[in-house]
């Protein structure tokens, strides 16, 4: 196959005396203007034989010298989701999760143990797990939020593109409520509180682990006593009003009271004595948000080894569902505020650039009779 031959035009009367980038922009559109200065650059365009710029004025009659037209380069394949078949087991597995259904979600009780998501040597996950839920008619399901592979409880997924975003938007706004159960080392001085500490990623662990930090990102935690165990350990009821990493973990261990079973963020400390499981006790008990067709209201069971604590300790297992549910105000929030900041922010700016071009502008001029 030849190569595409230098091509020549001529300038008619109607592009006399305009710019040469302008010329290119009438009648090769599809030729960028980074291609036309790599090609003035290089000697390659020329006007009448002599070398051009983008900027050089021409006249009706000249010839103009173009370079051949540059290939587009292959857009590369865009990679297949690899799909491994699930087993009859794996499909039971995922079926058995699953708490509630709506026409627009699936609402899960996630065990713990099970990552919500792939990654580096985690090849068994939720997200794989899905395709034992995916229709005909919606596809597969798709993730809205997650949780920590240790921690387990409600876990919401959507039926379809149209429904996750509609949850997604629950979740980023913070109107969705989430209450999580913890059981924690010792017992808070107060019946209740909200714990204000902003997170950041602790250097030297990989973004593994949160600690606290002024200059990181807005986390808030309210935290109520359900009951307790002497002063041994305490039952406590913990909703989220921002989403952080580990956000729950780091703000107990940070309140002096680390969540049983969490050696990241309590280390030795963690772990309780007297037949007390080992593995993480928190769990995502109770989720509420709208949805499509109403109001999505689920809670979850607790897992085996949560429940058996409880009774170990002597703790009355519905006792943390006598409180009562509040709705918080999101203008309370610091992450609608900062949002809310910037909106009127960018609204004043384009207010004053307003402002600027009236000054600007020439006055109009009078009425002739």
């Amino acid at each position: 196959m030849s190569e595409p031959a230098i091509r020549s035009f001529t300038v008619g009367e109607d592009d006399d005396g305009i710019r040469l980038d302008r010329w290119f922009k009438r009648h090769l559109a599809d030729t960028s203007f980074n291609t036309v200065s790599r090609w003035a650059r290089t000697g390659q365009l020329r006007v009448d034989g002599k070398r051009a710029t983008p900027g050089d004025r021409i006249e009706a009659g000249q010839t103009i010298r173009v370079p051949p037209p540059e290939r587009a380069p292959a857009k590369p394949a865009r990679p297949q989701r690899r799909v491994e078949p699930l087993t009859p087991d794996e499909q039971a597995f995922v079926r058995e999760m699953v708490i509630a259904e709506t026409p627009d979600a699936f609402v899960l009780n996630k065990p713990p143990g099970l990552a919500t998501q792939g990654g580096t040597k985690t090849n068994q996950h939720l997200d794989r797990l899905l395709d034992g839920l995916a229709s005909e008619d919606a596809g597969r399901p798709k993730l809205v939020h997650r949780l920590d592979k240790d921690t387990s409880g409600v876990l919401l997924v959507a039926r379809s593109a149209r429904a996750a975003a509609f949850f997604s938007k629950s979740f980023s706004g913070r109107t969705a409520r989430k209450v999580y159960w913890a059981l924690v080392v010792g017992v808070p001085s107060a019946e209740e509180g909200l714990i204000d500490a902003p997170l950041a990623k602790q250097p030297g662990t990989g973004g593994e682990k949160m600690h606290i930090d002024e200059e990181g990102q807005p986390a808030r935690t309210r935290w109520r006593l359900v009951d307790r165990a002497g002063n041994r350990a305490a039952w406590m009821e913990l909703q989220p009003l921002t989403g952080r990493t580990h956000q729950l973990r780091a703000h107990m261990a940070a309140l002096g009271h680390p969540i049983v079973g969490d050696a990241k963020y309590g280390g030795a400390e963690a772990f309780l004595t007297g037949g007390i499981s080992r593995k993480l006790h928190l769990h995502a008990r109770r989720l509420k948000l709208d949805a499509p067709g109403g109001v999505i209201d689920v809670t979850a069971d607790l897992p085996a080894h949560f429940a058996e604590s409880l009774a170990t300790l002597g703790f009355e297992p519905l006792a943390g569902d006598n409180l009562p549910l509040d709705t918080p105000d999101p203008a309370r929030n610091p992450e609608v505020k900062a949002r809310r900041a910037a909106a009127a922010a960018k609204t004043a700016r384009k207010a004053r650039k307003g402002e600027r071009r009236a000054r600007g502008a020439a006055p109009p001029k009078a009425n002739r009779r």
